[in-house]
This record gives C-alpha cells, sequence and structure tokens, in this order.
C-alpha cells in the first residue's frame, strides 16, 4: 500500500503547454508577433491572427489537419525547398531541438515569399516529456534588403578603393601602410604582401620629402598635389603627386588616406618638350627642310636656309614676301583662307599640298605643316610652317597612282573573276568579272569571299570563314587545287576553281590577298557530257554489235550467194554506219526529229527537189529512239530510191508525223507515204528490211509498225509512245 498522497488534479499545477492550449484565443493575439503551437505528434492546434497574416492563408480550414508549420510552402535561405517534416518544428517536437534566430524563406499561396526569423522551443511536462513545441516568429524581409544594401555599399566602396582608376593608399599614424589598392600596386609594381605591412618611407626616394609629408599630416594639414618621388619595383622612379588628409581622433593621429596620381609621362613629357624646342632652336639653321615664321599678316619674319635653297630664292627676298606670293595662282585660296582661320583661332594647325613658284620660274609640290604660336591669352603672335620638297614623292605618286589605275583596267578586264582583301579578311577591290560570277554585287568590307553561298564539290555547304581565301590568309599560303560551288541568291549555282595566294609588303609582313576564281561550268557540262557519252558508246558499242549480228545472220538467210550477201551486208552496214554518224553529229544527245529526217533525206532532196516533202511539229528523241528510227528511215529510203516512188521520174514521198493522246498515252505517229512510182506489189515473203524495221519500232522501241503494199504506192504508219524510254517529248 503506498503512503503517498495523490494530490486532486485541480490542484496540479498546469504545464506550459496545458496553460497555452487552455489559453483564451485572444491571449495568443496579445503576443507581438507570430505564433503557433504544436502537440506532440506536430499537429498544428494554436496560432495567433498576425501568423495568419504572414502565412497568408488559415490552417486547418474545412476540417483539414496539418503538421509543423503553417505556410504554404517553406525554403532555406539559398531556395531549397525544405519539407515540412524536415522544419525545425518538426525537429523540436521529436528531439527537443531549441532553434534560435535561424532564417527561413515562407511562401504564401499567391506566390510571394517573406524571410522569416524563428525562434522555436518545445513544451514539456513535469515529468520532462515533449507535449508540443512553440514557434515565434517575424518576418524579417525588410531587414534582410537592409543588410543586402549594406552589404552592396559596402561592396561598391570596397570595388572604388579597389578598382579605383587612380592610386589609393592608407597608412597609419607611424607610417606603416595599411591598404593599397590596385592602381597603387600596379604604378610601383610590387604585390600586396610586397607593400601592405612596410614603412611608408621605404618606398619614397626623397628622405626628407616623406618627413615632411608625415609631419604635415600628423598636424591635421591637408595635402593637395604634393609632389613627391616613389621607388618602383624594378628599380624605376615614378614621380607622383600626392593628395592626402588625416583622421584625427580625440586629438591623435590616427591614420591617413592617401591619393598618389602618377604624372611620371607629364613631367618625362615636359623634360622632352624642353629639350625639343631647345634642340629645334639649335638646329633651326641647320635644318634640311624648310622653317618659316610669319606674321597675322602672312608676310616672312623668319626663314632657314632650307627654304632659302628649296624656293632657289635669297632670304632677304623671301623676307621682303608673304607665302603667298611664291603660291602658284591655283593653291592659293584654300593656304590663305586656312592661315586666316588660324590666325582668328578657330584652326590650331592644318596642313595642305601647294605648288610654288621658284625665282626660275619651274614649279616644285610642297607639304606645309602649318602652326601657331600664341601668349598665355591666347592671342596670335606668329605662324610656324614647317615646309618640305615632295616633287619627286609627288611624281612617284602619280607614278603609283597611274599604275593602280592600269592594274585596276587590267583586272577588271579579265574574263575571270578578281578580288583581293586585307589581312583580316575583308574585300578591298573586286571586277565586274565577279559581280557576274556571283550574281550580286558585293560590298567593300564584306569578308572573305564575293559569294552569296558557298558549297564544297560534293555540294556539302561551305562556310565563308572556312573557304580557300579564308584558309590561305589564316595559314599564309597559296590554296591549290580546290574545287568549289557558287550559290547565286537566284538558285543557280556556278562550279569554280579559287586561286587565293597571299599578299605580304617588302618585310614579309602578311597585308591581304588575292583570289581569281575560274569558272568551270563549260568545263564541268563537257565532262558530264563526255561521261554521258562514253556511258551511251559503251551501251550503244553492245547494242550495235548485237546489230551488227543480227544484220549479218538476216542477210545470210535471204542472200543467194556470197556477192549477192556482200551488197546486201554493205548496204546494211552504211545504213548502220549513218545512222550513228548521225548520232554523233550530236554528241550522242537528244535529237530532233526534224534534223534526223531532213538529214537521212538530205540526198534525195537535193536530187528531187519538192518530190520529197517533210513535214511534223517539233519532237525530241532519246539517243536510243534516234538510232532505230534513222535505221527505219534508212531502210525505207533506200527501198523508195531502189524499187520504190523514187525510182522513178514523177514519183513522190511524204514523210509526216503528229503527236496525239490515246488512251492516256501520248503517241507519236509517223506516215511515211509514196505514190507515183512503178507499181506496188506485196512481197511473197518477209524480207530482211521488214525485220529490221519491225525490230527498231516494234521491240526497241514498244511501238506499232504497218506496212502496207497499196500499188499506188507504199504506205508505212508508225505509232511510238512519246513517254518513257523510247522518247521525249
Amino acid at each position: 500500500m503506498s503512503n503517498v498522497e495523490e494530490f486532486p488534479i485541480g490542484a496540479r499545477k498546469l504545464t506550459e503547454f496545458e496553460a497555452l492550449v487552455g489559453a483564451a484565443p485572444s491571449a495568443l493575439d496579445a503576443i507581438p508577433g507570430a505564433v503557433y503551437l504544436c502537440d506532440h505528434d506536430g499537429w498544428l492546434i494554436r496560432f495567433n491572427s498576425e501568423a495568419v497574416a504572414l502565412w497568408g492563408r488559415i490552417p486547418n480550414a474545412k476540417g483539414a489537419r496539418e503538421r509543423f508549420c503553417g505556410s504554404h510552402r517553406l525554403f532555406l535561405p539559398d531556395g531549397t525547398p525544405l519539407r515540412s517534416e524536415d522544419c525545425p518544428m518538426a525537429d523540436a517536437v521529436r528531439s527537443g531541438t531549441v532553434t534560435r534566430n535561424a532564417e527561413v524563406i515562407m511562401e504564401r499561396p499567391d506566390g510571394s515569399r517573406f524571410t522569416a526569423l524563428v525562434n522555436i522551443r518545445a513544451l514539456k511536462d513535469h515529468g520532462g516529456n515533449i507535449q508540443g513545441a512553440i514557434n515565434c516568429f517575424q518576418d524579417i524581409s525588410a531587414h534582410k534588403a537592409a543588410e543586402e544594401e549594406v552589404r552592396r555599399k559596402n561592396n561598391e566602396l570596397e570595388d572604388f578603393f579597389g578598382n579605383g582608376a587612380i592610386g589609393l593608399h592608407i597608412v597609419r599614424g607611424e607610417g606603416i601602410i595599411l591598404r593599397a589598392n590596385k592602381a597603387e600596386l600596379d604604378l610601383l609594381g610590387y604585390s600586396a604582401e610586397e607593400y601592405v605591412g612596410r614603412h611608408i618611407a621605404e618606398f619614397h626616394v626623397d628622405a626628407p620629402v616623406i618627413g615632411e609629408i608625415l609631419q604635415k599630416l600628423s598636424c591635421g594639414e591637408y595635402l593637395d598635389r604634393h609632389p613627391a618621388r616613389l621607388r618602383a619595383k624594378d628599380g624605376s622612379t615614378k614621380e607622383v603627386l600626392i593628395t592626402s588628409n588625416s583622421r584625427i581622433d580625440d586629438g591623435k593621429f590616427v591614420n591617413t588616406r592617401c591619393f598618389t596620381l602618377d604624372v611620371t609621362g607629364m613631367r618625362e613629357a615636359e623634360r622632352a618638350r624642353r629639350e625639343s624646342e631647345e634642340r629645334l632652336a639649335a638646329t633651326y639653321e641647320a635644318a634640311t627642310i624648310g622653317i618659316a615664321e610669319a606674321d597675322e599678316t602672312g608676310r616672312l619674319v623668319r626663314v632657314n636656309d632650307a627654304i632659302c635653297k628649296m624656293l632657289g630664292r635669297s632670304r632677304e627676298e623671301l623676307l621682303s614676301m608673304t607665302f603667298t606670293d611664291y603660291t602658284h595662282q591655283d593653291d592659293r585660296a584654300e593656304d590663305a583662307a586656312n592661315y586666316a582661320r588660324q590666325v582668328q583661332g578657330e584652326l590650331d594647325r592644318y596642313g595642305v599640298r601647294k605648288r610654288a613658284w621658284k625665282a626660275d620660274g619651274t614649279i616644285v609640290f610642297l607639304d606645309v605643316s602649318a602652326s601657331a604660336v600664341r601668349d598665355e591669352t591666347g592671342r596670335f603672335l606668329y605662324g610656324v610652317r614647317v615646309i618640305q620638297d615632295v616633287t619627286d614623292a609627288k611624281r612617284m605618286e602619280d607614278r603609283v597612282r597611274e599604275s593602280e589605275r592600269h592594274m585596276r583596267d587590267l583586272l577588271e578586264g579579265l574574263p575571270a573573276a578578281v578580288y583581293t582583301t586585307d589581312a583580316n579578311g575583308r574585300i578591298t577591290f573586286f571586277n565586274k568579272a565577279c559581280v557576274d560570277m556571283a550574281g550580286r554585287t558585293p560590298q567593300l568590307g564584306d569578308e572573305w569571299c564575293v559569294t552569296w553561298r558557298l558549297h564544297t564539290a560534293d555540294g556539302a555547304p561551305l562556310p565563308h570563314d572556312q573557304c580557300p581565301m579564308a584558309v590561305a590568309l589564316k595559314e599564309d599560303r597559296p590554296v591549290r587545287g580546290v574545287e568549289a560551288i557558287a550559290e547565286r541568291p537566284d538558285g543557280s549555282f556556278v562550279p569554280f576553281i579559287p586561286y587565293p595566294t597571299p599578299l605580304h609588303d617588302a618585310d614579309g609582313k602578311l597585308i591581304g590577298a588575292i583570289n581569281m576564281l575560274v569558272d568551270i561550268t563549260e568545263r564541268k557540262q563537257a565532262e558530264n557530257r563526255q561521261k554521258t557519252l562514253i556511258d551511251e558508246l559503251n551501251h550503244r558499242v553492245k547494242n550495235t554489235l548485237a546489230t551488227v549480228q543480227s544484220l549479218a545472220t538476216q542477210t545470210a538467210r535471204h542472200s543467194d550467194n556470197l556477192t549477192d550477201f556482200t551488197a546486201r551486208y554493205e548496204k546494211r552496214l552504211l545504213g548502220l554506219a549513218r545512222a550513228h554518224d548521225l548520232l554523233t553529229k550530236r554528241y550522242w544527245e537528244d535529237a530532233p526529229l526534224d534534223y534526223l529526217a531532213r538529214e537521212i533525206l538530205a540526198p534525195m532532196t537535193a536530187t528531187f527537189g519538192e518530190r520529197v516533202q517533210i513535214r511534223g511539229p517539233s519532237v525530241t528523241l532519246n539517243p536510243r529512239a534516234a538510232l532505230s528510227l534513222t535505221m527505219a528511215l534508212t531502210e525505207l529510203a533506200t527501198n523508195a530510191a531502189k524499187y520504190g516512188a523514187l525510182s522513178s521520174e514523177v514519183g513522190t514521198l511524204l514523210l509526216t508525223w503528229q503527236v496525239r493522246e490515246r488512251a492516256g498515252q501520248t503517241m507519236l505517229d509517223l506516215l511515211w507515204q509514196e505514190s507515183g512510182g512503178p507499181p506496188v506489189q506485196a512481197p511473197t515473203r518477209r524480207g530482211f528490211g521488214s525485220r529490221l524495221m519491225e525490230r527498231c519500232i516494234e521491240r526497241d522501241l514498244s511501238g506499232e509498225l504497218d506496212l502496207i503494199f497499196d500499188p499506188t504506192g507504199l504506205c508505212c504508219r508508225t505509232a511510238i509512245p512519246l513517254r518513257g524510254s523510247a522518247l521525249n517529248g
């Protein structure tokens, strides 16, 4: 039996969790901040109105229960999504982990986000068991923005200091360098480790000067462009102007802020200018170029010996003249107008090339560089005119210009496309043949090639920066043995051979290139014709041998003896040879039917005149059809001359053809009509001529042959398909 008396429940002290859960809803709203409670399982059980406002939503709506957090979505500060079960509240109810001033990003249902500072503590009962947890959080977005602005401004200040165009350094009161920017380090050639931490006096050439500077700054004086000399790492001396002020706290000299302006170049320029003036004064009279001074009216007040010699005039004569007096009358206006503007202050200096009269009446070309000397108020004192005789150079320029013009005319007259580029591949010249070949007018400054588009010889696209001209320039070598294809804007193509060749100056430096594009369209066409001819010839030789074999066999079969065979066979071979001869004249290409008919019947039309008539529309035959039809017509013509209408004195021959449609197929109808000759009798047996014609028309051309042995004259009708392998319409 236990002797421990249990107290009534009503007398037990409430835990924090129980007190918060049992408190009135207004109690949490009284807390200045967003607050919510979770039970020991993480279920969200209480929250105040400020939490709802920040979340942009009301949790547990419509009876749904939510765990760990009431926000729509959670993210880590770097934007990584954070699951509710992995958030700090989940750690608190599971293990009692305390979270102090942690930052998370909460997202509202409308997509807006804010940075929240969360403080989470587990709520335990009297026995130390976790009953739940409380999260107090607040929107610190404005604070984060302020921090970011401060960080940005600090970065800008750091960037201003570190990357400023002028040297900056900070020196402690006792002279130790605390900081230096990149411009300062680059000026002297030291690294930050070699410069920062050392005494400033180590880098000053003149010890009394740095002593004076530090003394003035320690007294709070402001230094404005104080001259000094600094020692660079490479041993050189930098002349600088130092502008600095002091930072003094409670009367103590803390540090200085110094701006270092490098004026080494300026001082060297000043010294060079003084030395130049001294040298000019010393060599004025000994100069080999003319030097003259003129007052505001242009009258010469000083001349050296060189200009006297240049113009063939004495010093006294020139000093009594203005510079316009010896200037050629056609060049006076320009020089005088520019000088007047210079006197008025509108021009500081100008240059002019003009002609001048020598004392003996000859003309020289002068390059004049005119400048003005003024006092400190800007008032014109006198003009200085530096004069050089460029007569020989002018003549050389004229010759070079004429040579260039001649070269351009020569390039323009070339039948091949020629263009030039600079060393970077930009076009500097192109002739008319380039325009004709490219089908467009290139622009000066275009890169690499004058063509619109390029292709390799096998038809693959070729970028302009990989064309032969680009290769020649990039690799500094001529490119040979390459073929390419130019595509014009109208879609036509031109095969060509380029000949890009780099150009160099007298020192061997690459200055550009010249390219000649040779149009090989005709050559390619000839090659294609030759290939076609060889292929066709190979095919025709085989067919011809078969035809010859057939001629021999059939002629032998129908011949009475060897003499008869020889005559018949020779006639057939001559007919075959004539057919080949006609096609050879056409390079074994397509042949017009009227051309073949007139060639075959040419001997008859020459003999019988108008007794032979040929009529029909334009029809083009391919080589195979032309050969077969030629042999058939030759057979008919031979028969007409030997036995038919043309063997008499009054017989006539009419060869006509027409094109018609039959059953969806285009047909060529050819009619051979003889009349007025000896009476025609039908043969008692089929001769070789008939067999040959049947083979040519019916077998070779898939046509129809109808021989009509009318007593008034032989009639031959043929119908040949125009579509397919036999003919071309």
